[in-house]
């Protein structure tokens, strides 16, 4: 009996120690909340190559790691951005109150750490071209994917 209530009492020591160090996993989380939007909206986005939805969305990203977002809209150019991982002010409540086992419980959850951006406001850029036919311009447009409803009026050659 005397074992269970020493066991019992080291357990709540021992959560107590963890929960008052860990000031960043306590204050914000391991997850943060990241707004994607789109102009046009509806756009798919891909977070580190997997489908999350389309915009307008809130994406909750892990917070140890940085992360890849790519938002796609068929006739538009792909936009991409990088979320990355930045110490929090969060590590200062650490040295402070919890030394070194609140900071690499916080490295470890990664309550550590917030991500930059912390949104984002996609413009997204057609692949078509406008021109007038009026307009005595000429414009060269170098592009990923042509449409193929575009008339094919030659081929840029390499001249030495």
């Amino acid at each position: 009996m005397k074992l269970v209530k020493k066991f019992s009492t080291l357990t709540s020591v021992f959560s107590m120690i963890y929960l008052l160090t860990s000031c960043g996993t306590i204050m914000h989380g391991t997850h943060q909340s990241v707004g994607i939007s789109s102009n046009p909206s509806n756009a798919a986005i891909w977070v580190d190559r997997t489908y999350v939805g389309n915009t307008p969305i809130i994406v909750e990203m892990s917070r140890k790691d940085n992360h890849f977002v790519q938002i796609c809209l068929d006739g538009y150019q792909p936009y991409e951005a990088t979320f990355s991982r930045q110490m929090s002010g969060w590590v200062f409540g650490n040295i402070v109150f919890g030394g070194l086992i609140g900071l690499a419980v916080d490295a470890v959850s990664g309550g550590l750490y917030m991500l930059t951006p912390d949104q984002v406001q996609a413009e997204m850029r057609s692949n078509n071209i406008a021109y007038s036919k009026n307009s005595k311009e000429s414009y060269i447009a170098i592009v990923l994917t042509p449409n193929p409803s575009w008339l094919k009026i030659g081929n840029l050659v390499v001249v030495n």
